[in-house]
């Protein structure tokens, strides 16, 4: 049986939402491991990132369709190479690595010019990548599968009721901020 090529909407909402999905456990999982509430209080950080209880931290899930969407955008110009071999997975991570993790435009920390161009701790920049290794790595895989099992009903409710919880929540603790203020 020949696979379908796969549709623009498609790639863009099967990648928008797993990269929300993604963003939010794997960040949940490095907020706690990580203990970022005090980490970035230290002096180093402090400077750099917002406190973990500011309102637009909060809402950083919020955010992440729009990343998704541009994700999806690159994936679906790249779609013939990525969803349509065996390996498309694999190439979908490496992209996201060298790209935009390691060689970013910017000093990202954990870049290669946030390491020559921040004064930020090489073991806390290096120590921070496994979050975003993890979470790219969980993006390809997810939706590289996604794509090519469009038809998987199961697969279809259970991505798409995340990412209904996942925006709910942050929007849920944003409203019940502002009512005890």
């Amino acid at each position: 049986m020949r696979q379908r090529r796969p549709t623009f909407w498609g790639v863009i909402l099967k990648t928008t939402i797993t990269h929300t999905i993604t963003y939010f456990f794997i960040g949940l999982l490095a907020f706690t491991i990580f203990n970022y509430t005090n980490r970035f209080a230290e002096p180093g950080l402090s400077s750099l990132m917002r406190q973990t209880d500011h309102p637009l931290v909060a809402a950083g899930p919020l955010f992440q369709p729009i990343r998704g969407f541009l994700f999806g955008l690159v994936f679906y110009l790249l779609r013939d190479r990525l969803f349509r071999r065996e390996d498309g997975w694999f190439v979908a991570w490496v992209m996201l690595v060298v790209v935009g993790i390691l060689s970013t435009f910017g000093p990202a920390p954990g870049s290669i010019e946030g390491l020559i161009y921040t004064t930020l701790p090489v073991r806390g920049q290096v120590a921070g990548l496994s979050e975003v290794l993890l979470q790219s790595l969980l993006l390809s895989v997810i939706t590289y599968t996604w794509v090519r099992h469009s038809d998987a009903t199961w697969l279809n409710w259970s991505l798409g009721i995340l990412f209904f919880i996942v925006l709910l929540l942050p929007a849920l603790g944003l409203l019940l901020n502002q009512v005890t203020m």
